[in-house]
């Protein structure tokens, strides 16, 4: 697979130390979230099966590291049917294709855990920009090519951007997204990124929707 050529306009604020202790945090966090949160994978998974109306997990793909694609893993929050036109659409806060408990599962962030395996096996990072459809990465392009920079790195489950910015159900959105995506591409650290985990799992543990 042809691997899409990085622009250096944004240049990558971690050195190869930096990153190498990134990965290494991932790997390892990652492990110990997958047998940690396995109690809570089994609960979701039998809520899942037993609501019976389509797969328990939810595979999309989305371009990450290098421009190349990959499959998200979700617990599954919306009908089955959601996009049968085919047409791709941003997902809203109150969506009205979510089940009664897909409802339960995004409020409280538990349809990302399959992701803790994305982490895992490199696909994406903790912290990084959300990685996109290409359907929506292509109009995205249109406005500011710059997205591309982003391919630099791996793609992650938080940042700055979803902190801050939330959900991304507008083009709007979407490209003051990438601007905060860019900025943290340039000012990246572990120092950084821990605060954004940090900031993260606070911002959860006390029910605020992000």
């Amino acid at each position: 697979m042809t691997q899409v050529k990085i622009k250096n306009k944004y240049v990558d604020g971690m050195n190869w130390a930096e990153r190498c202790v990134k990965r290494a945090f991932d790997i390892v966090a990652s492990l110990c979230g997958l047998i940690v949160f396995s109690p809570a994978f089994a609960y979701v998974y039998y809520l899942l099966w037993r609501q019976a109306d389509g797969p328990v997990i939810y595979r999309q793909e989305r371009i990450g590291l290098g421009g190349r694609p990959f499959n998200i893993l979700k617990f599954r929050t919306m009908r089955a049917d959601s996009e049968s036109d085919g047409v791709p659409q941003l997902a809203e806060k109150n969506d009205d294709r979510l089940t009664p408990v897909g409802k339960f599962l995004r409020c409280h962030h538990l349809d990302e855990l399959p992701q803790l395996w994305n982490v895992f096996v490199g696909d994406m990072s903790f912290v990084g920009y959300r990685p996109e459809r290409r359907y929506f990465i292509d109009q995205i392009v249109k406005v500011n090519p710059d997205y591309e920079c982003l391919y630099q790195t791996r793609p992650g489950i938080t940042s700055m951007a979803t902190i801050y910015n939330g959900y991304t159900d507008t083009m709007e959105k979407m490209l003051i997204r990438l601007q905060m995506d860019l900025e943290y591409l340039q000012r990246r650290n572990l120092w950084l990124d821990l605060r954004i985990i940090l900031t993260t799992v606070n911002l959860i543990g006390h029910g605020k929707k992000i």
